[in-house]
């Protein structure tokens, strides 16, 4: 059994942890900037109240990993399952991140916020995304089956297909100009 480190307040800067690897543990109120994860085993950390900006975060491993009030601020974070996580308090929010490929099925993350996000193929299957925030992101090719997205707020976003008819839409909120993202099923052209 790995020994485990807790770690309060630090700031790492310019690490690559795939030549150094980060130290099994809690991290609390950390900052992670422009550091290398890609690939790295994270299973079994836990990360609270942490921040990690610019960071390549892709292919990342997450069994049984607690996020909780994490903020991923413009980081590459594809092919990453982020159902694998720890349920228990699950939380966090993406500004500006690369997270194609990734899947959050089964996920309960209701008021989740995606900012200026690129979430192409991203799986989100039997999820709870009720008031979750999609602000100016690129859903091409994402997979919404049996998700609750309830209350979710679309009216930025593009490249969407959501059928009404296997997912929860109650006062979900879309623009006009992306209505047709609801109805691709149907085979129907709408005209400007």
């Amino acid at each position: 059994m790995q020994k485990s480190s807790f770690q309060l307040d630090k700031t790492y800067e310019n690490k690559d942890f795939n030549t150094s690897p980060l130290p099994f543990g809690e991290y609390e109120t950390c900052s992670f900037l422009s550091c290398n994860f890609s690939c790295c085993d994270l299973s079994n950390y836990s990360f609270i109240d942490c921040q990690f900006s610019s960071c390549d975060l892709n292919q990342i491993k997450l069994n049984n990993t607690s996020l909780r009030k994490v903020k991923f601020l413009d980081c590459q974070i594809m092919g990453v399952n982020f159902d694998e996580c720890k349920p228990f308090l699950l939380s966090f929010s993406f500004e500006n991140a690369k997270l194609d490929y990734s899947s959050f099925e089964t996920c309960q993350l209701k008021s989740l916020k995606f900012k200026n996000s690129s979430l192409i193929a991203v799986n989100f299957s039997d999820c709870d995304l009720s008031n979750a925030l999609f602000d100016d992101c690129n859903l091409q090719q994402a997979i919404f089956e049996r998700t609750k997205l309830e209350g979710a707020d679309f009216r930025t976003s593009y490249a969407f297909s959501i059928d009404p008819e296997i997912n929860l839409l109650k006062k979900a909120k879309f623009s006009r100009s992306s209505l047709s993202g609801l109805l691709d099923k149907y085979g129907i052209e709408i005209e400007e």
